[in-house]
């Protein structure tokens, strides 16, 4: 599996889901428009990052990208899935969806902002569209948790 996190803002956010990506075996982490990486400006680890990462960001490939669009597409043509986490009409419950196995298409999963969600121009070129049901008065979970939820159920359940 591969993950897109696109404009999450929060550092902590950033590294727990690397943190659970590890967790989980993703191969790779894209890190698109404002997301923050484990390396500061000046190339060095950010303690912040890796204070709640605990080094995981040495054992999972990831890559700072600038389009998230063009990387998408780019995914889609070499013959991944592109799954978008996100409330919308168009999604289904993310517990609908079936374990993911080894030897079919490569499955790609995207994360968005925790104020904004994912943009139109993303949902649009995603193959499904998972949302959390909530039952509260909150409209949505900690991206990172939103995460977790998400993507040990699409390995394990």
């Amino acid at each position: 599996m591969i993950v897109i996190l696109h404009n999450i803002r929060s550092v902590f956010n950033v590294a727990s889901i690397f943190r659970t990506a590890d967790g989980v075996g993703v191969e790779k982490i894209y890190l698109t428009g404002i997301t923050p990486g484990p390396l500061d400006k000046f190339g060095k680890m950010r303690g912040d990052f890796t204070k709640v990462s605990l080094g995981s960001e040495k054992s999972i490939e990831w890559e700072q990208v600038s389009s998230t669009v063009k990387l998408l597409k780019r995914l889609k043509n070499e013959g991944c899935e592109i799954w978008a986490v996100e409330q919308h009409a168009k999604s289904v419950p993310y517990h609908s969806v079936g374990l993911l196995r080894s030897g079919g298409s490569k499955t790609c999963l995207v994360m968005g902002s925790e104020v904004n969600g994912l943009p139109q121009s993303v949902l649009s070129i995603a193959d499904k569209i998972l949302e959390i049901p909530m039952k509260g008065s909150k409209e949505s979970l900690n991206v990172a948790i939103a995460f977790g939820i998400v993507v040990y159920h699409l390995k394990y359940c």
